[in-house]
């Protein structure tokens, strides 16, 4: 703590209490939690080397993989070693203005990812339902505007949350009854009134990740229908096959953050401790399994990473 003007003290770090009402918790997630993690920060170095070294993956869908893969890795390492730290070594301590940055790079990576996935959508989209077209519209030139359209919005319009949260007046508690800097685990300390805050929250979330998965449902839906409308044999299976593993990334994605949303939602009915564990597992398991994903479902990744296995041996 710090002296204020006013006489009570400001909070110059914050303490994450993490799952301390069930010791057995830690106790029981540290090892898979850390195996996940390797695994996640593997899988996804993998994939973003072999679509780097094979020729045959430049194309503009393996790039927006890889640019998936980024933004899973940047996530991970913003939340998983800290919590790992807490659970292996105790170490509940993080700084004031390190728990605000890893607050401002969990909102706008996630809101990245979900935009992602809804220019990923698009692709499959066009690739399904104009596939003459495909290559005259979706190029490099596509998705370098994409890419920068992606980091742009996203960066710009999750900044007020955590300027507004650091600007409050924190005087008295400390400890944070998460395992991470969320926006209202971390503002409900401060003195000062925090409805701005509680609005913004709601609004931005509900703005940028609902009107990227309503773009999404309406891709998949146009696809759906150009799909059912195929006659030729096999035509079918072959077009839900190239979006097969896209959309399980999805479900990935958004059932974990569904499930998130709905214990918030039924927090009287639910332990205080299970947002927390699904809010940590959101930014570890999609990581873990999109590479998997693809690397199973996708015949030329799958060569890709074989060549460059056999390279390495």
């Amino acid at each position: 703590m710090t002296p204020h003007r006013n006489g009570s003290s400001e909070v110059s770090e914050f303490l994450l209490n993490c799952f301390v009402r069930y010791p057995s918790w830690q106790h029981g997630l540290s090892l898979p939690l850390t195996l996940l993690y390797v695994l996640a920060m593997g899988t996804n170095t993998i994939l973003l080397i072999t679509i780097w070294r094979e020729a045959s993956l430049h194309e503009p869908m393996y790039y927006l993989l890889s640019l998936l893969s980024l933004l899973d890795m940047v996530l991970c390492l913003t939340v998983i070693p800290k919590v790992l730290a807490i659970f292996w070594f105790d170490l509940r301590s993080i700084s004031f203005s390190a728990c605000f940055l890893q607050m401002y790079i969990m909102n706008s990576f996630l809101a990245m990812e979900s935009c992602t996935f809804m220019v990923m959508a698009y692709d499959r989209y066009v690739a399904i339902c104009n596939p003459l077209r495909y290559p005259s519209i979706i190029n490099d030139q596509f998705v370098g505007k994409a890419a920068i359209f992606i980091v742009a919005r996203n960066v710009l319009l999750t900044m007020p949350i955590p300027i507004l949260s650091a600007r409050l007046h924190y005087c008295g508690r400390n400890v944070i009854e998460n395992c991470i800097c969320a926006n209202m685990s971390v503002s409900r300390l401060s003195c000062d009134d925090v409805t701005l805050n509680r609005l913004l929250q709601f609004a931005g979330g509900w703005t940028l990740l609902g009107s990227d998965l309503i773009l999404i449902f309406l891709s998949y839906t146009l696809i759906l229908r150009a799909v059912l409308r195929l006659k030729a044999e096999g035509a079918v299976a072959k077009a839900l096959s190239t979006c097969g593993s896209h959309f399980i990334l999805i479900l990935f994605f958004s059932t974990v953050l569904l499930v998130f949303v709905l214990t918030h939602v039924a927090k009287k009915k639910v332990s205080a401790e299970v947002p927390v564990l699904l809010n940590v597992l959101h930014h570890v398991i999609p990581a873990a399994l999109n590479p998997i994903v693809y690397g199973v479902r996708t015949q030329e990744i799958k060569q890709g990473i074989q060549r460059l296995l056999r390279k390495g041996w």
